[in-house]
């Protein structure tokens, strides 16, 4: 009998390493198709591994100890947010010895991850170069010592609240105190006429001077703002107030390291690793242009330490090799600032506010130019939404039904992907499928994580998901707030790269015709009342379950209705072509009026924001992170409606951008984009809506 279970056992083995090399094989199928990598069958000295990477969860210090533990490794390079890593052993045999680790099980977190190794020719870790940092900015690791970093923090009682010494506020995000001068996140100023008595703490005057001797600053700062950052907290992108304070900010960074994302208005990005001890030195371009932010997570990605060689903190993370992941701590910033006494006549006047005219300004007009269209979006869109984030949340609490009918239709365990998912709303719908969404604006992100939900900062146009994943994607009132026709197909063709062969997407974009077949949308159907200021108030269409309830449709005949207004793809050309005739946009955008029929395709929508402050959520800032300034390209379809709001202060009004499409428009936008087909296409509620299938014919 034994020797038969031993037989028995031998079977089993073959068919466990025949699966195991099927996986493989599989693995570098796709590490082909996707990244490009070809593996080779003959045995080098470099591998791939496959699901052994940053993007995967494991580590470099995990990898590193595996691969370690058959020989001496030479290079390891693990790009950022991908599913592999490259390994160059000192000599072929120790890579054979790699090789043999294929199978090897990972724990990582609450996962287990299974690593696939094949051979490489070659590793060429140069192409993950560094890159400049934005001019004037500087990075100064260790410029404390732990003993004054100690009493520094010590210094910091978070107990105190006399109001004589300093200011301390608990926001949303985090908790900031004030010394010198109180910042307010109602005008993102200061009073420059009320200086706080207590003036900045003694034990912070070494440091200031040793600023000085070094000639980091010529000036003694009078400001101070410390913010304190627990794990998976941050803030979203902004430039410092220009009026507020002169040209020089010195941020110290105590604690825990932490991620800086460093941001230029033409779309560059360069993220910077803030050590503890380091003092930041922002000045000039820097200071004035870029936007700078702290992306809300727990794990950030960060050079690896490497005792051969320094600490590379200063690079461009995107395009470096030698990265690991940390998990975040408590970080505490103590950002020193001189108060501005003269308006501010930097080189940068776009983004000055003491060099905009004071008489209104002028509509933007319709973009001409990729940058063009950057600018417009970053300015009517995606600041405007980091903005009113909180506000805009709390009008946004019922999932249409039509949505909620596609979301239930997916299969359990589909992948689901919502692009431009705003707080979340949807990615909860179906508990069966997994859900994953992505936004422009991190204080939108930081609400669905609050809720819950798997969401991450993203813009729509790049999302940094692996092609051919999802079984779903979902772009709920997004493609309006692009602002060319090219961009607003790039998104299109983003959703399509996502899905896999058979997957479907739905779009929903606003329409021009807000009557249709006889029937005004609720926008239209909804009173309008006047405020005290004369600002026009609307009623909340997505936060009345009674009214969502009496507005459902009989998901039943969807279908049947949803065919029966589907457009005759073969015509749209020339009915688009017809239509566009009737209804040209000016050069210079207008301002809607709420609740009234559209006069053009590109308009501005006018977001009243009671109490003049940020959306109710108190996330200005103050400190190395000031202004709220971030972007969306998402907003809930048929209305732009808002929860009524008590009159106790004058409204601040945002203008929003919108491209509204007309019938035949949104059909003609997907048929250009190849390897799709259209299901169905119906109008709901003010929205043109899509639902399109991913062919594979690409």
């Amino acid at each position: 009998m034994e020797p038969c279970s031993e037989n028995v056992k031998a079977v089993r083995r073959s068919k466990e390493e025949k699966k195991l090399i099927r996986k493989q094989i599989k693995a570098s199928h796709i590490l082909l198709k996707h990244e490009g990598i070809s593996t080779v069958s003959q045995p080098t000295k470099s591998l791939v591994v496959a699901n052994g990477g940053l993007g995967n969860g494991v580590s470099r210090e995990q990898l590193q100890d595996v691969l370690g533990e058959v020989g001496e490794v030479e290079t390891l390079v693990m790009p950022p947010n991908k599913p592999y890593a490259l390994v160059t052993y000192r000599s072929e045999v120790s890579a054979q010895r790699g090789h043999a680790l294929n199978g090897r099980q990972l724990q990582c977190g609450d996962q287990i991850v299974t690593l696939y190794l094949s051979y490489v020719n070659t590793v060429d870790s140069e192409m993950w170069g560094c890159v400049d940092l934005p001019p004037g900015l500087v990075l100064v690791e260790e410029f404390v010592s732990p003993e004054e970093e100690a009493l520094l923090l010590d210094a910091i009682d978070w107990t105190s609240h006399d109001e004589n010494v300093t200011v301390q506020k608990v926001l949303k995000h985090r908790r900031v105190k004030h010394f010198g001068y109180e910042f307010r996140y109602d005008n993102n100023n200061v009073d420059k006429d009320k200086p706080l008595p207590g003036g900045l703490p003694q034990v912070c005057v070494p440091v200031l001077e040793r600023c000085v001797r070094d000639r980091h600053t010529e000036v003694m700062p009078d400001q101070l703002t410390v913010n304190q950052y627990q794990s998976g907290q941050g803030i979203p992108p902004h430039v410092d107030t220009h009026s507020a304070f002169e040209d020089l900010i010195l941020s110290l960074s105590l604690g825990a390291k932490t991620v800086m994302d460093f941001r230029h208005p033409e779309g560059r990005s360069v993220a910077v690793v803030l050590p503890g001890r380091s003092l930041l030195v922002m000045k000039g371009e820097s200071r004035y242009l870029w936007t700078h932010g702290i992306t809300p997570r727990k794990f950030d990605l960060v050079p690896a330490c490497d005792p051969k060689s320094p600490a590379a903190v200063t690079s461009d993370l995107s395009n470096h090799s030698n990265l690991t992941l940390s998990r975040r701590g408590t970080r505490t910033s103590l950002t020193f600032r001189k108060v501005r006494r003269t308006p501010c006549d930097c080189g940068y006047p776009s983004a000055c506010d003491s060099q905009q005219p004071t008489a209104p300004p002028s509509p933007p007009s319709l973009p001409r130019s990729q940058t063009d269209a950057c600018r417009l979006e970053a300015e009517f869109v995606h600041r405007v939404y980091e903005e009113i984030a909180c506000h805009f949340s709390s009008t946004r609490h019922s999932p249409w039904p039509r949505v909620c009918h596609f979301l239930s239709s997916l299969e359990p365990g589909s992948i689901l992907a919502d692009v431009g998912c705003g707080n979340g709303k949807y990615l909860g719908v179906n508990p069966e499928v997994i859900a994953v969404g992505c936004d422009r604006s991190s204080a939108l992100v930081q609400i669905c994580s609050e809720r819950g939900f798997q969401a991450f900062v993203s813009d729509a146009l790049n999302v940094p998901l692996r092609s051919d994943t999802c079984d779903a994607c979902i772009s709920i009132a997004v493609i309006h707030h692009l602002s060319t026709q090219k961009r607003r197909q790039a998104v299109v063709e983003e959703l399509v790269r996502l899905l896999r062969p058979g997957g479907r997407a739905l779009i929903y974009v606003w329409a021009v015709e807000q009557e249709y077949n006889k029937q005004k949308s609720k926008y239209l159907k909804e009173t309008r009342q006047q405020g005290p200021t004369g600002d026009q108030e609307s009623k909340s269409l997505t936060g009345n379950a009674t009214d969502a309830h009496n507005t459902a449709q009989d998901l039943s005949g969807i279908a049947t209705d949803a065919h029966n207004t589907a457009q005759d793809l073969s015509g749209i050309a020339t009915d688009c072509t017809k239509v566009h005739r009737e209804i040209e946009s000016p050069a210079k955008l207008s301002v809607h009026t709420n609740r009234t029929a559209f006069n053009s395709q590109d308009l501005l929508v006018p977001w009243h924001l009671k109490g003049g402050g940020r959306g109710g959520c108190n996330q200005g800032s103050g400190g190395d992170e000031q202004g709220e300034q971030g972007s969306k390209n998402t907003l809930d379809p048929h209305t732009e409606a808002q929860a009524p709001v008590p009159n106790t202060a004058p409204s601040q009004v945002f203008h929003r951008y919108y491209h509204v499409f007309q019938k035949g428009e949104l059909e003609e936008l997907c048929v250009r984009v190849r390897g799709v087909t259209i299901q169905r296409s119906y109008h709901d509620q003010g929205n043109w809506c899509v639902i399109l299938e991913k062919t594979g014919d690409r």
